[in-house]
């Protein structure tokens, strides 16, 4: 009876360390290195985030790039963002291209649970939407930013719901159901999280703490901050929403008996959205200097990684697919060559194998900076040791001159790959209507407007349309049409009282529907009362819903056209959504 019990104790024992482990891939956007506690920041408290430093790893040398789509594209490909066509933060130009294959691919053909909750930033019609790209579910939405963080227009799979809440402790939540429903099989979620990218709208309950607060921490290398102190305040209360939601989670894997075989990590897109504290470090978001591109990188494991481990090595946003597959024992066939290295040795082998050579390229709208070991190459060939000088004060090209001609050879040869391989123009069309997804959103982001539209803001991406007033005006999409057939169309609008009965017409190519506004719909723009600091991007309104009746579309490169037919009252609409809904024959 005791070899029996023995027995069932061993086979007991070889499952449990051969069970697949869960992953949750905790990532913010436009958070500092320096925006945490444990990288000595007085000002603010991030338990949460910090104990998966404390109970497992923090790498001190761990690199993303400048701006937020390139970071994701090469965290989902595991390949530099230039080689997948990523040259934009909008207007499609964040895309990643088809042929690449992603993390969630990976994880989805070894049998796990894929969901992503938050912020895609990648593509927005399919397959460049996450449903696309291996998520099996998805609850955000797919823009680069997004203009109001209470009970927001998000999508579920495509389809356009309304959030609950304030949106990151909504995709917390979300993902928690989520993480409950699979917890017998092994999970995969991804929680891109939208904070503490402007605008910088937080509960309360996190604000009230900075609102008066004095704050201790500077930015010694600038003293000019580039905003005011409320916005720094914000970005802070912001963080620590953020580990408040990390805290969730953690205790909600506790809760369900799974986190010791679940791998957490943490980590951000890019550099702090304004100079505040950052270890003194140079640069910010949108720079290639060591302040923009440093990122926290956590990352707990308890079944596997031992705790308050230090990584000393240089490891990047390239480096996890490959790193979280091998450490999942998941086989990775990708048809194309990774960037990313796998650096599980440096987590859980006592041999410990990494190239000391290694070198990564931080690049942005024609700035770069090659980073190795211990120095940084800055874009105008400047050398600076990463050990000492952080600040990039002290010029060592001259000094140095053998390892600054290597480093810059290097660097010269990345550079020539990006001119190869990234095109000057993306002229990729919109790809809509695709036979394996009921939903295609057309927003204002991706059109042109011609005449005297205006657009609500220059930065594209949750704008709308607006100063339609003339029949001469036009708002144009260079569309392709994946699949032929009878689709469903809506449009979100706003028009005051007394412009009610304009008429227009959309055009897809040949084919074309036409519509009338019936009822006023005016709301005001809001967010300005949600705002701790005053935003530069464009306000919101709750646009209506206006069913147009059903289409048919023809495969194929075509134009979509709005133009107006009839104007009552001298304006047409504020335009911001296009909705197609396949219609099933």
């Amino acid at each position: 009876m005791k070899k029996i019990i023995v027995f069932i104790f061993f086979l007991a024992s070889v499952y449990a360390d051969s069970a697949k482990p869960n992953i949750i891939v905790f990532l913010s956007d436009d958070q500092g290195w320096g925006d945490l506690s444990i990288n000595g920041n007085k000002d603010i408290s991030t338990p949460h985030i910090d104990s998966l430093a404390q109970d497992g790893a923090l790498f001190e040398n761990f690199y993303v790039q400048p701006v937020c789509s390139p970071t994701r594209a090469e965290f989902l490909t595991g390949r530099y963002a230039f080689r997948s066509g990523v040259q934009s933060t909008s207007e499609g130009g964040e895309r990643f291209n088809l042929d690449e294959q992603t993390i969630a691919d990976v994880f989805r053909q070894a049998a796990y649970a894929t969901a992503a909750f938050g912020k895609w930033h990648s593509g927005m019609q399919y397959p460049y939407h996450p449903n696309g790209r291996g998520f099996d579910e998805f609850y955000g939405f797919c823009s680069g930013h997004w203009g109001n963080y209470y009970s927001p227009m998000l999508e579920h799979n495509g389809k356009i719901v309304k959030g609950e809440g304030f949106c990151v402790d909504d995709f917390t939540e979300r993902a928690m159901a989520f993480m409950e429903a699979n917890k017998e099989k092994p999970f995969f979620v991804y929680l891109p999280y939208n904070t503490p990218h402007t605008p910088m709208q937080v509960p309360s309950r996190f604000w009230d703490k900075f609102s008066s607060k004095k704050l201790s921490m500077k930015n010694s290398f600038n003293k000019k901050s580039g905003h005011g102190e409320d916005f720094v305040k914000a970005a802070l209360a912001m963080c620590e929403n953020i580990d408040w939601n990390v805290g969730r989670v953690l205790n909600k894997l506790d809760d369900l008996n799974i986190a010791e075989n679940t791998i957490v990590l943490y980590f951000s897109d890019n550099g702090p959205n304004s100079l505040r504290w950052n270890g003194n470090m140079k640069g910010k978001k949108g720079s290639t200097d060591e302040g923009g591109v440093r990122s926290p990188l956590h990352m707990r494991w308890p079944r596997k990684i031992k705790p308050q481990q230090r990584i000393k090595e240089v490891t990047g946003a390239i480096d996890l697919l490959a790193t979280l597959s091998s450490l999942a024992g998941v086989e990775f066939q990708g048809k194309k060559q990774l960037d990313g290295l796998d650096f599980s040795s440096l987590l859980i082998d006592k041999k410990r194998e990494w190239d000391e050579d290694r070198m990564l390229l931080a690049y942005w709208k024609g700035k770069s900076s090659l980073r190795s070991q211990n120095y940084r190459l800055d874009t105008q060939g400047k050398l600076y040791d990463m050990r000492k000088d952080r600040q990039q004060k002290n010029d060592l090209s001259k000094q140095l001159p053998e390892t600054q001609a290597r480093l810059q050879s290097h660097l010269n040869g990345l550079l020539q790959e990006v001119s190869e391989q990234l095109p000057a123009k993306d002229q990729r069309p919109f790809l809509i209507c695709h036979e394996n997804f009921e939903w295609t959103q057309i927003p204002a982001r991706d059109g042109h407007a011609h005449g005297g539209i205006k657009r609500s803001n220059r930065w594209p991406n949750c704008s709308f349309f607006t100063n339609w007033t003339s029949l001469d005006d036009r708002i144009i999409f260079d569309a392709y049409v994946q699949e032929p057939g009878t689709y469903e169309l809506e449009i979100y609008y706003t028009c005051p009282k007394g412009s009610e009965g304009s008429e227009f017409k959309i055009s897809f190519g040949k084919n074309s529907i036409k519509g009338k506004i019936i009822e006023a719909h005016d709301p005001p723009l809001f967010g300005m009362n949600q705002d701790r600091s005053k935003r530069a991007e464009s306000y919101v309104k709750n646009f209506k819903r206006l069913n147009l009746g059903q289409i048919e579309l023809n495969q194929g490169a075509q134009k979509i056209e709005m133009q107006a037919l009839k104007i009552v009252a001298g304006e047409v609409m504020d335009f911001r959504l296009l909705m197609l809904r396949r219609v099933e024959q």
